[in-house]
């Protein structure tokens, strides 16, 4: 269990990250201007934890249990092709960001659409991570082997989260907001 304490730490962060998307849907639903760029931020840096750290992660763990025979490789291989699907309908919402922060006209309704698509596929991504990705990395792998893939990654990619501030404070400051409000509420 110890072992996957900064993945779960990772994935409460997501949980976050994506709550500042679903209030900014929100203020989109209700016929209010959301804050285009916050969102531009929020999805450059998941997409970015993305590509460089869950599914190399995913497929690092995913091989070695494969190269065991083990079938929780298969599955573990499995899911990191569903985060790559994730990671394409979030292509697809940085692109219409991207459009609608350069002032082209994209259709609010359309735009709306896809974020709740992509908002219900990433959180549904995140119970499968829960509920079947984190047990199987528990018990296919030992706490030095999962220590050795994970160390295998680039340092910027195990260290992400440490950059947020420092590459993206606006959404910084509304994830950090998040965290105080959820500790009073449940304080």
């Amino acid at each position: 269990m110890f072992k996957l304490n900064q993945l779960r730490q990772d994935h409460a962060r997501m949980v976050r990250l994506l709550h500042v998307l679903s209030l900014q849907h929100r203020r989109l639903v209700t016929g209010n201007r959301p804050d285009f760029r916050l969102m531009r931020e929020a999805c450059d840096y998941i997409g970015a934890y993305l590509d460089d750290y869950l599914m190399p992660l995913e497929m690092l763990c995913g091989n070695r249990l494969a190269e065991r025979g083990a079938d929780s490789g298969q599955r573990i291989c499995e899911m990191a092709g569903e985060s790559r699907a994730l990671r394409q309908r979030l292509v697809e919402l940085e692109g219409d960001l991207e459009s609608i922060l350069m002032d082209a006209v994209i259709p609010m309704a359309l735009f709306t659409e896809r974020l709740a698509g992509y908002l219900d596929a990433h959180r549904h991504y995140l119970r499968q991570e829960r509920d079947h990705l984190f047990p199987l990395l528990d018990a296919g792998l030992d706490e030095q082997e999962y220590a050795e893939l994970r160390d295998a990654l680039p340092i910027q990619a195990r260290t992400r989260f440490a950059r947020l501030q420092q590459d993206y404070p606006e959404l910084y400051a509304e994830f950090r907001n998040l965290e105080l409000t959820g500790a009073r509420a449940m304080g």
